[in-house]
């Protein structure tokens, strides 16, 4: 075990390193959501093999005027909404209040008006700004091949009758899998290039309140591919033009893209550090090509595809945490997480709205953790992780995050000053349930939140219990990078 005497952290020396924005913790809603269609299948009940040749079920859109779900969503207000995925590349917008039973030619999927109106409707009254993509496939081609326009300007003219706006607009979703996105046969960068840099001219003229966000990428690694799109031939082809550098980032692949991750490795370095990998690759392309540009990870969860077994459970909310630490001392100004309330990556549970253990993380980060970065120090024991930011609401006040990565052991630290303690844990990390300080969390009987109360706690030795998280709201750190 790691002592007290071993760890200490003097509150009030904590430096700054930077911030982030004040929308940090967002999330998305997939355009496959909100049109209904074919999206990742349900894992089979129990252990049962999963069928990967049939990957896909149909679900009907999402009700964005539930009373829960609108809820759940204004307590991690404000946030972004992104509205895109893949399904997103190849969607058309109905721009008339009759929406045809089938898409057009060139496209896969139909967007009505009602459809876009709920999601206008829901991010007004969720305090979300909604950032998306727009149609890329062959029915948004002129003759020559080249992009054309008319339909993300239908959708623009439409969300501002509304009284609606887009802060934020991606060119397409993963230009680097172009070949399986929706895009047309044979796209390469060089067609890319072109289409951005028309995508680019149009916004600016269309909406230039809209930030122009990209390049959405996802798959790069240190070791360039042999063959495919690469975020270096994408950006090498579009020149630099973006508001926003945005790119995407799984642990992995689920069971039902072909993953056979071990859920044993969960709570390792190993595992969790794969996001400051990720971040080193689009960090030195942005620098390389955007420099100086904020960087967005527009889409990320523990597994794509959908999501791993143990993604819904108090398993994931290690990861889930520890990313958006790692990411905030990593200079990331914005972390969208995949998704909201669909498949088993959610927040929430996608036939009930239900908070998920991820969900209770995320509103305690929103609560307690502010867009001030301060500098923890690296991990201070094996098995420890601490991040420190300014606390959002409290002078002079600051937050710890301590994560005990290990499954037996208790590990501990010394604080010298009071604090008030907020430690989730789980009887089972593989579990649905999770609690906080011991008490179950739940929505109340009302459909209300719970309070979220936490335990004063003297100076001293801080003990961290086996696979927990624990925040610590110290009042009193007088921090001077804390106003």
């Amino acid at each position: 075990m790691a002592h007290a005497a071993d760890v200490s952290i003097a509150p009030a020396e904590l430096k700054a390193i930077g911030t982030i924005d004040p929308r940090f913790q967002s999330y998305n809603i997939e355009m496959v959501e909100v049109t209904g269609g074919r999206f990742w299948k349900a894992y089979p009940r129990a252990a049962r093999a999963l069928d990967t040749r049939d990957r896909y079920s149909h679900r009907p859109p999402i009700d964005l005027t539930n009373i829960r779900l609108r809820m759940l969503a204004a307590a991690l207000s404000p946030a972004y909404m992104r509205v895109s995925g893949t399904w997103a590349n190849a969607t058309f917008f109905a721009d008339k209040e009759t929406a045809p039973a089938r898409p057009p030619a060139g496209f896969n999927s139909v967007l009505s008006r009602a459809q876009w109106r709920s999601v206008v409707d829901f991010a007004r009254a969720v305090d979300a700004e909604i950032v998306t993509s727009f149609a890329v496939s062959p029915g948004t081609r002129n003759r020559d091949g080249t992009w054309r326009q008319d339909q993300a300007q239908s959708l623009i003219n439409f969300t501002r009758s509304l009284g609606g706006h887009l802060k934020a607009a991606e060119f397409m979703n993963e230009p680097t899998l172009a070949a399986d996105n929706g895009a047309p046969p044979r796209y390469d960068a060089t067609a890319y290039g072109r289409d951005f840099n028309i995508f680019r001219a149009w916004l600016r003229r269309a909406a230039p309140e809209t930030l122009i966000v990209g390049p959405a990428s996802v798959g790069d690694t240190a070791s360039p591919r042999a063959s495919g799109i690469t975020t270096r031939n994408l950006l090498a082809a579009s020149g630099s033009g973006v508001d926003r550098f945005s790119y995407h980032h799984y642990n992995t692949i689920s069971p039902r893209c072909g993953g056979r991750d071990d859920p044993k490795q969960a709570l390792t370095e190993q595992w969790l550090a794969r996001s400051d990998a990720t971040l080193a690759i689009y960090r030195s392309l942005r620098d390389a090509f955007e420099p100086g540009k904020p960087i967005w990870l527009t889409e990320t969860a523990d597994a794509a595809c959908g999501g791993n077994r143990w993604d819904k459970t108090f398993l994931d909310t290690f990861r889930y945490l520890d990313q958006l630490g790692r990411l905030a001392r990593g200079g990331v100004q914005v972390v969208m997480h995949n998704t909201l309330a669909a498949s088993d990556y959610g927040l929430l549970d996608e036939k009930t709205f239900r908070p998920r253990p991820n969900y209770w993380a995320a509103l305690l980060w929103h609560r307690l953790m502010g867009t001030t970065v301060l500098d923890a120090g690296a991990a201070v024991a094996p098995g420890l992780r601490v991040y420190a930011h300014c606390h959002p609401a409290l002078r002079g006040a600051l937050t710890l995050l301590a994560i005990n990565l290990a499954r037996d052991a208790p590990l501990s630290f010394a604080v010298p000053l009071p604090s008030t303690r907020y430690t989730l844990g789980s009887a089972r990390l593989q579990g649905a349930m999770v609690q906080l300080n011991g008490k179950t969390l739940a929505l109340a009987t009302d459909e209300n939140l719970p309070d979220l109360i936490g335990i004063s706690t003297a100076a001293g030795t801080i003990r961290l219990a086996p696979a927990t998280i624990t925040f610590l709201v110290i009042p009193g750190a007088a921090n001077p990078a804390c106003p």
